[in-house]
This record gives C-alpha cells, structure tokens and sequence, in this order.
C-alpha cells in the first residue's frame, strides 16, 4: 500500500527548518491543534513544539484560541487550543491560459482576498503579455497596501509543458508560446520569487493542500477548456514524471483511425474531442442541420465563444435532443479515457473542473457510467468522481498554491513579513 508523506519532524537544532514545515502542514491539515497533539502528529518534542509555536506566535503567525478543546479535562491543565493565522500572509497566484490572465491575493489558506484579470490576444508577443500581468500584479498589491515585503511570493500556472526548475513555458500548442522564460521576466519586474508549473497540476496541488484532496492517496484533476489536462497528486505530493510532463491526458488516443487533427500533431487525441473548441464545432454541425431548433436559436444570441459554449449548454438544459446526444458523446470519450487513467494510477479520487464542472449536469453521468463500465475490476466502482472544490477559481487559487507550498510550507521558515497582517480591505 501507498504510504502517505509524513508529517515527522527531526529535533536536532539543524533540522529546524524541517521541524517547521511539519509544525506548518499540520496546522493546515487539521486546523486548531494543542502543543501535545502538535508533538503526537510530528513525532517532535514537547519542548521542541514549545520552542517552534513561540516563534511562530511572535511572528503574528499562529494564536491560542479561548477555550480549551474537547471541553474541560478533570485532571491537569487544560490543552489550549492554537491555530494558524491565514490574514499573517499572503501569495499571489496567477492562472495564465488561452486570452486569458487572472490574478488573485490570497490568503495562507488559499482563501482569496482580491483579483483582477486582463485578456490577451494570442498575436501578442509573450514578453508583452508579462510585462502587463506584472504591471497588474503591482497595481492589485498597491490597491490593497499589500508592499513587496510582506508576500511569501508568486505562482504561476502556465497552459502546456512547463519546467517548474527553470520557470520556463517549454511548449504552449494553445497559446503558441515556446521556450518563454516566465520566472525570470516576472521576478525581474516584480522583485519577488516567482514559482512556475504547469496550470493543471497546480489546481491538482491546491485541491490537496485546500480543498476536496487533502485526505486522498492518489488523486488527479483534470481540467477541459480550449485544452485537456490532468494534474497527479501521489501520497500528497505532486507527480511530475521524468520530464515534468506528466498529466497530458488531452493527447491519449482515442480515435486511432479518422480523428480530427491535433495540434500536437496527432489526430483522435481526446482533446479533439471533448474540448471548448471540439464542443462549439460540432454545436455549429449540429444547428446546421436544424437551422430553427433550440440549439440553433441559442447560439444566435450568443457572441464570444464564452457565451456560445454557455448558449451549447443551455440548449441542452432546454432538452435539446440532438445538443444532449452530442454532450452525451463528450462524456462517454471523457469516461473511456478517465478509465484508462484508473487502470494506470488507481486513485481514489478523481475531480472535473473546466467545462467538466460548468456543465456538470449535462456530461457527468455519461463519464461516469462509461468509467466504471471500462475500468479493470473493480477499481471503476473504488474511485470517487466528483467536480473541483474551487468552480471557476480553480487556476487562481492552484497557482497561489504554487507559491504557498513552495516558498512557505514547503519551506519551513518564518517569514519576516507575516509579523502583522497588512491587509485591511477585500473585495
């Protein structure tokens, strides 16, 4: 069986930075916990925890709580109860995907505090596209009194194959970027570290630290819009493969003779076929052949392709027959290729986002149904199937997650910055 990364600290005083971060993922895994339950969950001393949870509490980062937990014990003093404190500080995520830009501040816990987002068209230079998403950045930070200093630091998820070592977008197909360098143009502006991977496996992370994943062995999101991908979390941690391109899912065969093309130059690959793209095109086949059916008449009152996927959906929601028999379809190709994935990894949790959780109603039955049909044994029926924990605000608070688990958790130091909180205003 899989064992689960463990939370173990080592006491020796070099190892301080390890005894931090397992005092830091502890806090995040369980919320308000005593000095003795800290010392049990850690393997670490009493007088170690007494010595990390001062230092932490005079950094602003950590409070007692009023009442002792499970109520009054009869005998001894009681456990006062300590929990982080998310407001201490702070990371910025930014979901980078096909004309589109979405910034957000969020708190320790992921939780957002503010956000902004920009388009861009896919004509623009790549360069240009960060030096406006950094201007954003700084406005956003100045519109909140949110200084430099006081950020753990920022994430990005990137579309495509990224080199979360060198921050570099190797190949974006969708956004027809290459070998762009998005760590060090960020962090030359910005003046603040900048973590970089790809934008699926980064809603992956945050749905374990955050969300629906934290208690999942192995887990994969996957996320369907102008692409198809997956993000892999394997004992909390995420799975990258050998040459970080783990999760491409949109590029399994499922069409192996008279697919449409790709554009990773293959053709029948799934995201022919179940894509934000693949989707419009077979809604405009579908109302050429009824040019006065519910379809047809929809997507007439839609313009951008935003409002003509919602306009396929809501046709379908009307009962549309032809638009459900398309979704259907969607979904049972969805389902053939999600069951190749259990056959492979067996997790015991799979979540939708994208389109997948926007039209949740219409295409999870048929991926389902075709899942557990098609998966070897019983693994189909093991794995529970559900949408992502952060709807729309998926790629924002994944990319944040970036930042938070690398330069703060993952990190296992205090920050100077998160001494008092430096946010007063949301939105």
């Amino acid at each position: 069986m899989l064992r689960r990364t463990t939370l173990s600290g080592s006491n020796p005083t070099r190892m301080k930075s390890q005894n931090m971060r397992a005092v830091l993922m502890a806090f995040l895994r369980h919320g308000e916990l005593s000095r003795a339950r800290l010392a049990e969950l850690t393997g670490l001393s009493s007088t170690t925890i007494t010595n990390l949870v001062a230092e932490m509490a005079a950094a602003g980062l950590v409070t007692e709580l009023a009442s002792p937990q499970n109520g009054s014990r009869s005998v001894g003093r009681p456990r006062t109860p300590l929990r982080l404190r998310p407001e201490a500080g702070h990371a910025v995520g930014v979901h980078v995907s096909v004309g589109h830009i979405r910034i957000a501040l969020t708190d320790l816990c992921g939780r957002i505090v503010a956000d902004r987002a920009l388009r861009h068209d896919l004509t623009t230079p790549a360069e240009t596209v960060l030096a406006e998403t950094a201007r954003q950045i700084e406005a956003l930070l100045a519109a909140h009194a949110a200084p430099p200093d006081s950020i753990v630091g920022v994430g990005v998820g990137a579309s495509g194959l990224v080199n979360p070592q060198s921050g570099v977008n190797v190949l974006a197909p969708n956004l027809g970027w290459r070998n762009v360098a998005i760590r060090d143009l960020l962090e030359q502006r910005l003046g603040l570290p900048v973590v970089v991977d790809n934008n699926v496996r980064a809603m992956a992370l945050a749905e374990a630290r955050f969300g629906a994943g934290r208690d999942a062995e192995v887990m994969a999101f996957i996320y369907a819009r102008i692409g198809v991908g997956a993000g892999i979390i394997v004992g909390q941690q995420l799975f990258r493969g050998s040459g970080a391109g783990a999760g491409e899912i949109g590029h399994i065969t499922i069409l192996p003779d008279g697919g449409e093309p790709c554009r990773c130059g293959n053709h029948g690959c799934l995201e022919t076929l179940v894509s934000e793209p693949a989707i419009l095109r077979l809604a405009a086949e579908v109302a050429a052949q009824a040019p006065d059916g519910l379809l047809a008449q929809h997507l007439r009152q839609a313009t951008a392709e935003e409002t003509r996927l919602a306009a396929v959906f809501a046709a379908a929601r009307a009962g549309d027959a032809p638009t459900l028999a398309m979704l259907e379809e969607r979904g049972h190709y969805t389902g053939i290729a999600l069951a190749n994935l259990v056959n492979v990894l067996n997790p015991n949790l799979i979540l939708l986002g994208g389109l997948f959780s926007q039209a949740a109603d219409l295409l999870l039955p048929a991926i389902e149904t075709t899942l557990r049909a098609r998966a070897f044994a019983d693994l189909g029926e093991a794995v529970q199937l559900r949408t992502t924990s952060f709807g729309a605000q998926a790629g924002m608070i994944g990319a944040a997650a970036l930042a938070l688990d690398t330069l703060f958790y993952s990190a296992g130091r205090v920050p100077h910055s998160v001494q008092t909180p430096v946010l007063q205003a949301t939105v």
